[in-house]
């Protein structure tokens, strides 16, 4: 077969890849904190012969590596922090968190981040061995892409000229089935407001000023905006902090929220429409309002022309052969899954293919993969790395991310982004007709990072 060397390239370091992605599983790190995985993946993209440098954009813990020369220039999009308070091993029911301190539940690569990182480096491998072969033009340019799990990490990279130097990006995100889907995600504005009262006691609290009173009128607030928000609208909140003792009047309080829309434009507006809650919010209470702007991200667009060529090359990517010990793994997870009641699968891990040129959804799910997908052609793909009924940011997800389950998914996305990326190097034209897909889609629309110069990148917390 004329890409078979792709497919043997990423194979012959199938235990490199598994090892590193072990070990990040085994080390998770939230965002902005992945210290160590940003340090396995350096080590390995030297290794294989690329051109490496770390801490770019402001950030310590991002990555940006190449190898070749001209173009195209095909961006990989990686992947490698792990989610708070998500835990597990490798049983097959949900265990007790793992308590790193008083208030701290340990982490857990429930969105198979682990796995992310692993297989946009296996993409690497196999690109750069296709280009040796072939001698033809092209560059392969790696992006270690932090803190997707706050979906700020690619926008701050973004701020800083990251991917507008690429033709083409490709991304791979873990999923229950071997899929493509056409259609958009929502967008996001994060923010923390913080209400500044004055403390009393509260059995005598006529002089004293809630906080706490300022972030539930706000919260109310917000809760009776949802009436007059559209459909694909969404807001989420959680408490900060809310006060220590009843019979203390709280003089600091906080609320963080999320605000969602399909379209930049429309979570500027319900975001300033939240602003004016929150200033209404701190009038009524008395109390001084600062708002900790955390960034935001652009709405997820796919690309057809590029998810057609997606398509063509999928038959290529081996089929996945699962022993019958994985396969009762699978079976035994599914089985903790609500719809397993409603419907048992047919086969406990998914192995067709699910493409439908004609379907567009639309999802209120966000990813910071939206703002490259506004610079450049950029698609997402996704192949079986858990079981059937996994659902991300699940115990069963991070199960699955570290075992044989989760890395046989993990090495067929990286080899079907390398077959892709090799058709597009054989046939430059491909890149124009992603371009032309790309300038429809976007209607005249411009980027514009959604976080302010002023808005400085978090830095790891050393433990």
């Amino acid at each position: 077969m004329e890409y078979q060397h792709i497919i043997d390239a990423v194979m012959n370091e199938k235990e490199t890849l598994e090892d590193i992605a072990l070990k990040m599983y085994q080390n998770p790190e939230t965002a902005y904190n992945e210290v160590k995985a940003c340090a396995w993946l350096v080590e390995a993209l030297e290794k294989y012969g690329f051109r490496v440098e770390k801490g770019l954009y402001g950030m310590p813990t991002a990555i940006r590596a190449e190898w070749g020369s001209g173009h195209p220039i095909i961006g990989l999009l990686a992947e490698y922090d792990a989610l708070p308070g998500l835990s597990q091993t490798q049983s097959t029911f949900k265990e007790a968190a793992e308590m790193l301190g008083p208030n701290e539940v340990a982490p857990g690569q429930g969105c198979g981040h682990n796995l992310l990182g692993c297989t946009t480096l296996a993409a690497a491998i196999g690109m750069k061995a296709d280009l040796e072969k072939t001698g033809a033009s092209g560059t392969v340019v790696f992006y270690g892409c932090p803190a997707e799990e706050v979906l700020t990490g690619k926008a701050f990279m973004a701020r800083e000229g990251a991917f507008k130097e690429l033709d083409i990006a490709m991304a791979w995100h873990g999923n229950s089935k071997n899929t493509l889907s056409l259609g958009m995600g929502g967008g996001l504005n994060s923010a923390i407001f913080h209400f500044k009262g004055k403390t009393a006691h509260a059995s005598a609290a006529w002089h004293g000023r809630s906080a706490l009173d300022a972030v539930e009128l706000m919260n109310n607030g917000a809760n009776y905006l949802r009436e007059h928000m559209q459909p694909n609208e969404r807001i989420h909140y959680v408490y900060k902090e809310a006060g220590v003792a009843p019979n203390i009047v709280p003089d600091k309080a906080s609320v963080w929220y999320y605000v969602r829309a399909l379209h930049r434009w429309e979570i500027d507006e319900l975001y300033g429409r939240l602003v004016n809650i929150a200033k209404g919010a701190a009038l009524m209470t008395d109390t001084e309002l600062e708002i900790e702007f955390q960034g935001g991200c652009y709405n997820t667009m796919s690309n057809k022309a590029l998810a057609d060529i997606f398509a063509e090359t999928y038959p290529m990517v081996p089929a996945a052969e699962y022993t019958a010990e994985e396969l009762a793994h699978a079976d035994a997870l599914n089985q903790t899954a609500p719809a397993y009641s409603v419907k048992k699968p047919e086969e406990p891990i998914h192995t067709g293919f699910i493409y439908n040129p004609d379907q567009y959804s639309i999802s209120p799910g966000s990813s910071d993969v939206g703002d490259v997908q506004h610079i450049v052609p950029c698609m997402m793909i996704g192949t079986a790395s858990m079981n059937y009924l996994g659902v991300n940011h699940t115990w069963q997800v991070t199960n699955c991310s570290g075992n044989s389950i989760g890395f046989k998914g993990m090495l067929r996305g990286g080899i079907w982004m390398a077959l892709t990326a090799g058709k597009i190097y054989r046939d430059n034209s491909l890149v124009d007709k992603c371009w032309e897909c790309f300038k429809k889609d976007l209607d005249g629309e411009t980027y514009n990072c959604p976080i302010p110069k002023e808005v400085p990148v978090p830095q790891p917390v050393c433990k």
